[in-house]
């Protein structure tokens, strides 16, 4: 029955928040809240990059694999739209938070005007839950994970798992409340988190084994790279 329902044609909104899905009010609203977050993003890349010139390609490297990783979508039959995996986890880690705001600002802008994913009114909303508060999560889970004495492959899966979470509970917020209307606010979070928990629960720990495996996969090939973006302490010796 699961199969057959996943198989069954049936109407279904894009992955993000399509045009039309949140009234006029909160999209402003969301787009109001990231806004600040784009601007400061922004006027750290101009300092980075002027200290240095590696910095800017290598953003634009992580904009495009999160742009690839978040045009994976998964039909949720029982919401009528698609979950997908985020990337964000990823880029925090390497990139930092602020810059992964500006990572998805630009996947999400390419996928709403050349792939129907998402919209441009739901922008703000989008990178709210996708490159702020999954950016920011996973980078702290990552973080306090280093603190705790843990190696590179679980700090990277919580981050990755963490960050993934993060992204869809921020989403069921925004449904809620924008759509909850005269209702409970609290009861229509609770049924938009749930409809998502059979795709983004097994989702959310593939993206943290993604995630953990691209880190481990660096510090392999390439460890000066996680040395210069102060993901791993820099080696003794090193300059």
């Amino acid at each position: 029955m699961f199969l057959a329902t996943l198989s069954a044609p049936r109407p279904a909104a894009a992955m993000h928040l399509a045009e039309g899905v949140l009234p006029l009010g909160w999209c402003a609203f969301w787009n109001a809240l990231a806004l600040p977050f784009v601007a400061i993003a922004l006027h750290l890349l101009r300092q980075r990059t002027g200290r240095d010139a590696f910095y800017k390609p290598f953003v634009g490297l992580i904009a495009a694999a999160v742009f690839a990783i978040s045009c994976m979508p998964v039909p949720v039959p029982t919401a009528g739209t698609c979950s997908h995996p985020c990337g964000t986890g990823l880029a925090a880690v390497l990139i930092g938070p602020w810059m992964t705001v500006l990572v998805t600002v630009v996947a999400l802008l390419l996928q709403a005007l050349f792939l129907a994913h998402g919209g441009l009114t739901t922008l703000g909303a989008d990178v709210t839950s996708m490159g702020i508060a999954g950016a920011f999560t996973g980078y702290l889970a990552f973080r306090a994970a280093q603190r705790c004495g843990a190696g590179l492959w679980v700090a990277g899966f919580l981050a990755g798992v963490a960050s993934d979470w993060a992204t869809y509970a921020t989403t069921a917020l925004e449904l809620a409340l924008g759509l909850s209307g005269d209702g409970s606010v609290g009861a229509l979070f609770a049924g938009v988190a749930l409809a998502f928990v059979p795709t983004q629960l097994p989702l959310g720990l593939l993206e943290g084994a993604m995630t953990a495996g691209a880190l481990v996969f660096l510090r392999s090939r390439r460890p000066d790279i996680l040395e210069r973006l102060r993901v791993v302490p820099v080696a003794a010796g090193a300059p």
